[in-house]
């Protein structure tokens, strides 16, 4: 469900772009990528280090995308229009007009057990289940990514270190990241809630983002 051409799985976005040569538009994503990762950046410094209650809301989901589509798509900040399909993955998105509510019930289920749940259950579900609603006509796998992250590190009340971070990391690496959401969808056509293959993803990828810190810092070698 990743929105990314990277030949195996992505959205067909609707028509509606503002830039069309791609020097450009390939410019203008990167931008818009720093952009996007600083504001989730700026979303969890507010809330861990300002102390500020933290819900939930669809609001900072379309805030995140808009950030990845400024001035790229007519549809940057909002949800999309019509239905849309996805290559390469089993998964049809629910069409527009359920989309709003699709995301509510993603955002009160996160709300909901914010208390009961680990950080990296309600990070794997909102990885999962953003991609699995589709509510943009573009940058659906960038925003799950973020939102997730943000998620993850409010919960756990600190700003991660390392240099290499759980978003990066996907990115430079997608087909785990495919085939864990593939493992949720396949449950969820069997009317189950599975994020653990992501959760597993995620504790790695986590992992290894730590790690990065204790090499920086000197330790050659950890004991588990």
């Amino acid at each position: 469900m990743a929105d990314e051409g990277d030949g195996r799985r992505h959205s067909k976005p609707l028509s509606a772009d503002l830039v069309t040569d791609p020097l450009e538009k390939a410019e203008r994503e990167s931008a818009n990528a720093l952009r996007q990762f600083d504001r989730g950046i700026e979303i969890i410094k507010q809330h861990v280090e300002d102390g500020r209650p933290f819900k939930l809301r669809p609001s900072l989901v379309l805030a995140l995308q808009r950030e990845a589509l400024d001035g790229l798509s007519i549809y940057a900040g909002n949800y999309r229009p019509a239905g849309i399909a996805i290559e390469g993955s089993k998964h049809e998105p629910v069409g527009a007009h359920l989309v709003s509510e699709k995301l509510e019930e993603m955002c009160d289920y996160v709300n909901d057990h914010w208390d009961e749940s680990t950080a990296l259950h309600l990070a794997s579900y909102l990885m999962w289940r953003l991609n699995w609603i589709h509510p943009f006509a573009d940058g659906n796998g960038r925003t799950s990514r973020i939102l997730s992250y943000v998620v993850l590190c409010i919960r756990l009340g600190y700003l991660l270190p390392g240099m290499k971070t759980i978003p990066d990391q996907i990115a430079e690496n997608r087909r785990p990241y495919f085939e864990a959401l593939d493992a949720a969808d396949t449950a969820d056509r069997s009317g189950k809630l599975d994020v653990t293959a992501m959760e597993r993803l995620l504790g790695d990828l986590l992992a290894t983002q730590l790690y990065s810190v204790a090499k920086l810092a000197g330790i050659k070698d950890l004991k588990g």
